[in-house]
């Protein structure tokens, strides 16, 4: 059984650190961005070194109390938001933003986790390479955060998750002991691997403090075009073609819908529309190329072969940097409009790339049959990953439908699942999904992640709650 965060336990705590490291609980700590809950906690500490943070962790597990690691407060599942229990500690680290190195030969770059995705991405442009991690909320959201959910985002078909650019990390355990595993080094098996097991760990397993992250070479060319296609299957075939012709240099491939379009002329109509009536289906493709391929002229042999093919019915590539910015501001900002909107029940899914067309096509007349929605399907079609998210119709507000809430998110979560998907592509569990967990894991592996979960924070002080559910 866990301990609240009291005074008699903040006092104590108090008594070891500097004295602006304990501080009140503001607002934005328990905040969720959805709005749909509200946290709690007994005290937020902000530490400005590791060992910091392993006095806060050690303290904890001493008392039991619970603690709650905070990054931007971006997070979709409830990760960094606990409302019931015994009042926890937060934990942010907001203060620890530094970037300790720069490797620019080793394509390496070392900085704390509490530094922000767009100011790891300007430390990269700072010595003339990229990090490719890239999230609508890169300006709020931290690489520590990024890395404890194993993030996403729109590049994940050319470099991979947060996952497959990392290369080591520090990190506080939940005794307090801290791990320096701050490699620089592409092979290193020396046993497990506790790096990949804390990535994704939402916090559960210790609290990353800095990170070694792989950067690229800035491709010397970059280009972005929509191209409108029949539906998600042609959509598909448009992928297989675009990647058979350009191999590894389409960065990222997102299906978007009319929908998305309808929606953000509704909520944001200072948002320029690439085309005068909005068309079923479309895709948003960008290519970065080596020096001596125009990506310009890669596109348009995509775009005539796609129309040859019977894939592509129009398009429009971008003509320069501005328009290419254009493009991408009016992916990035469909889930703004979304919020605008207010979803009745909004899923991050992944499913095989040979089933999402066909999930497409039978989810909204199952959906139709439990009442009268708009859906917005849209997301990463290179990597499988759908944000599929059901709104109310005009004149009624997702208020009015919460008692439906449950049966379409049942309804979606079973049809990806029936089809090898996932339930959780790339928001993780939290705590809004560990019902979902229970229902579609393998046994197996929930076994497994309860003894690692006991023989790493038998106390159970780690993001109590998250992930797994809180035992008594």
């Amino acid at each position: 059984m866990l301990n609240p965060a009291d005074d008699a336990f903040v006092q104590r705590l108090a008594a070891l650190l500097s004295p602006d490291v304990l501080g009140g609980v503001e607002p934005r700590y328990l905040a969720d961005p959805r709005g749909r809950v509200g946290g709690q906690a007994g005290a937020v500490a902000r530490p400005r070194t590791v060992d910091e943070v392993s006095v806060i962790i050690a303290e904890s597990a001493r008392a039991r109390v619970g603690v709650i690691p905070f990054g931007g407060g971006t997070g979709l599942v409830l990760g960094q938001v606990q409302d019931g229990g015994p009042l926890p500690l937060v934990l942010s680290l907001e203060r620890m933003r530094a970037v300790r190195s720069v490797h620019a030969a080793e394509n390496v770059l070392v900085v704390e986790a509490g530094a922000t995705l767009a100011e790891v991405q300007a430390a990269a442009q700072s010595v003339d390479r990229m990090f490719p991690l890239s999230l609508a909320s890169q300006g709020s959201a931290r690489i520590g955060g990024n890395l404890a959910t194993n993030a996403g985002g729109v590049n994940v078909l050319r470099y991979g998750n947060a996952r497959d650019l990392c290369l080591g990390l520090e990190a506080v355990l939940p005794d307090g002991t801290i791990w320096h595993g701050l490699k620089r080094l592409r092979k290193d098996n020396t046993g497990y691997d506790l790096r990949n097991l804390l990535i994704g760990a939402e916090g559960t397993l210790g609290v990353i403090t800095a990170t070694s992250l792989k950067l690229s070479p800035v491709p010397a060319g970059m280009g972005t075009a929509f191209m409108v296609v029949r539906d998600p299957a042609a959509a598909l075939d448009l992928l297989a073609l675009a990647q058979a012709r350009l191999g590894g240099l389409v960065s990222a491939f997102e299906l978007i819908s009319g929908m998305g379009l309808a929606f953000l002329a509704e909520v944001m109509p200072e948002q320029r529309q690439p085309f005068a009536v909005a068309p079923a289906w479309m895709v948003l493709i960008d290519v970065g190329l080596p020096e001596g391929l125009d990506p310009q002229a890669a596109l348009m042999g995509l775009f005539e072969a796609g129309m040859e093919a019977g894939l592509v019915l129009d398009g429009t590539i971008a003509q320069s940097l501005a328009q290419r910015a254009e493009f991408w501001s009016l992916r990035e900002n469909i889930p703004e409009a979304n919020r605008r909107i207010g979803s009745i029940s909004s899923h991050d899914i992944s499913l095989p790339l040979g089933e999402v067309a066909d999930f497409i096509a039978k989810t909204g007349p199952e959906l139709a049959r439990l009442g009268d929605w708009r859906i917005n399907c849209f997301g990463h079609l290179g990597d499988g990953n759908l944000h599929y998210n059901v709104f109310p119709v005009p004149g009624q507000t997702r208020a009015q439908h919460e008692n439906s809430r449950e049966a379409i998110k049942g309804l979606v979560h079973d049809l990806a699942h029936a089809r090898g998907g996932s339930v959780s592509a790339e928001h993780g569990i939290g705590r809004l999904k560990v019902d979902d967990l229970e229902k579609y894991g393998d046994p197996a592996k929930l076994a497994a992640m309860r003894a690692i979960k006991a023989a790493l924070d038998p106390a159970g002080i780690m993001n109590p709650g998250a992930v797994l559910r809180l035992l008594a």
